[in-house]
């Protein structure tokens, strides 16, 4: 079977690395994502003579289809899961039949927050203060970790979340599942609560010595021909040895970042004449392209170390067209009258990207808002010189090229810069595919209201199914077959 040279070219070029390949059809679409722990290997497979001769008549089928292919190479394999899940989720191509269900790979949870935790099985990591662990590609050996870590230490399987006398009298986990029933004080709730600080250290890879147990539980689940569970205490094995070599190799690098990222902050308190360090420093970026859907974000360090969980985007409301000065001057006048409303700390610096122009429309910005004390500079992208005592004439202060403390700000301008670029992105994704609804015969602003409401965003709207798409007010299945085929052919 011959192929393209442009394949032929490619296939001779692949890394033995992980990572995603993309198979692309002759119009570009993308028809096939998969992962792989070495791309050269993965992808070479499918090109393969033996192959197009023995594969399942999916594979076939999709080898005959593919007329290119793009790589997208991964530190880990790991990291190639996940982000094959993002990509399917995000392009649904033809197939990937095994994705269709929307299903994700499994993670246990931990909910530390309860007074007596339990070990769960999920597939949704959600920003509820629970401990996630995973993912794990094999669910049976998800289910075989809870049950070995539930019977080693003695934790709880029944459902009430803090459960009590009553609950003990219907229940006998104590007996024949090793439970240590803490609702009738068998154990204290602070033992209980160390054997959950002993579950969430072995999940993490920091109690290699009960690796032993599950070798033992493996090799007499052989022996006693349970192949099944054999294979899914293996798998259990296997990924948490990646996880102990995954952590002792990340462990490092935090530290020295983390070491650095505080001299940065010593040397900008030095340099700039603050009275402390800098632990917390907001940065603001607008970015607008030709004047169109202008908006800014605020990035946030913490102790020199970007923390996403205080990143916030706003939406220019005030100023027509590109107007970088006036626009920043709206989102620091917005975000720091939110946070006298509201009565909370103010960072300990803020930052502007841009020059004079920008420093001068944020700071009077503070000074109307009565926080003129508020230590706030400028980053000029020319020289990274950093813009500030312009009153007093002092010039711009320029850090030593290799600095901890230039480093500290440069990262985070860099930050707020590719977040604000992110976010005009997606703005702009959503106009274009909201036009699409306009091309659409049969569409009119009523049916597009009732879509948009319903979906709640045409991102959602361009991953619903023809029968999710065909549930929304006053849309009928034909209709929906109608929209499902027209974005389709825009992707």
């Amino acid at each position: 079977m011959a192929f393209s040279e442009t394949i032929t070219n490619k296939l001779r070029s692949l890394p033995d690395e992980p990572g995603c390949y993309l198979m692309r059809d002759r119009d570009g679409k993308i028809i096939y994502i998969g992962k792989a722990a070495s791309l050269r290997k993965r992808v070479q497979s499918y090109f393969r003579e033996h192959t197009r001769r023995t594969a399942q008549p999916k594979i076939r089928s999709l080898i005959n289809s593919i007329a290119d292919f793009d790589i997208v190479v991964l530190k880990s394999e790991a990291e190639a899961i996940l982000t094959e899940g993002k990509l399917i989720k995000e392009y649904r191509p033809h197939y990937n039949t095994l994705w269709k269900d929307d299903k994700r790979f499994m993670m246990i949870r931990v909910d530390v927050q309860h007074p007596f935790p339990t070990i769960q099985k999920c597939r949704i990591r959600k920003n509820d203060g629970a401990l996630y662990f995973g993912p794990y590609t094999s669910g049976l050996a998800v289910k075989v970790a809870i049950e070995f870590l539930e019977r080693h230490f003695g934790i709880r399987r029944c459902r009430p979340q803090v459960p009590d006398e009553e609950t003990y009298r219907h229940c006998s986990n104590d007996i024949i599942a090793n439970c240590t029933a803490p609702c009738v004080q068998k154990v204290s709730a602070e033992e209980y609560r160390q054997r959950i600080d002993e579950v969430c250290a072995f999940l993490q890879g920091e109690r290699m010595g009960l690796l032993k147990n599950l070798r033992t539980e493996m090799e007499a689940a052989a022996a006693e021909q349970r192949f099944e569970d054999a294979a899914a205490l293996r798998d259990v094995l296997f990924q948490l040895h990646t996880t102990v070599k995954e952590r002792a190799k990340v462990r490092k690098t935090p530290r020295m970042k983390q070491d650095e990222a505080r001299l940065g902050l010593k040397e900008l308190q030095k340099q700039l004449t603050l009275s402390a360090e800098p632990r917390v420093i907001e940065c603001f970026d607008i970015s607008n392209i030709s004047g169109t859907n202008s908006v800014a974000s605020m990035v946030c360090s913490v102790d020199g170390v970007p923390y996403p969980g205080r990143y916030r985007r706003f939406r220019i409301k005030t100023v027509e067209g590109a107007d970088d000065p006036r626009s920043m001057a709206e989102v620091v006048r917005r975000r720091y009258s939110r946070l006298q409303r509201e009565n909370r700390s103010m960072p300990g610096l803020v930052m502007v990207d841009g020059g004079i122009t920008q420093l001068r429309a944020a700071r009077k910005e503070l000074e109307l808002l009565g926080l003129q004390d508020l230590p706030i500079v400028g980053l000029a992208k020319r020289y990274e010189e950093i813009v500030w005592d312009y009153e007093n004439n002092s010039g711009n202060l320029i850090l030593p090229r290799h600095s901890a403390g230039l480093t500290v700000v440069t990262r985070l301008r860099d930050e707020a810069h590719r977040f604000a670029i992110s976010y005009h992105r997606e703005l702009r994704r959503r106009r274009i595919m909201e036009s699409r609804l306009d091309e659409i015969q049969g569409i009119g602003a009523s049916k597009k209201e009732a879509l948009l409401r319903y979906f709640g965003s045409m991102v959602r709207l361009g991953r619903a199914s023809v029968e999710e798409i065909a549930e929304a007010p006053g849309i009928g299945i034909k209709t929906a077959e109608m929209i499902r085929r027209e974005l389709d052919k825009k992707r």
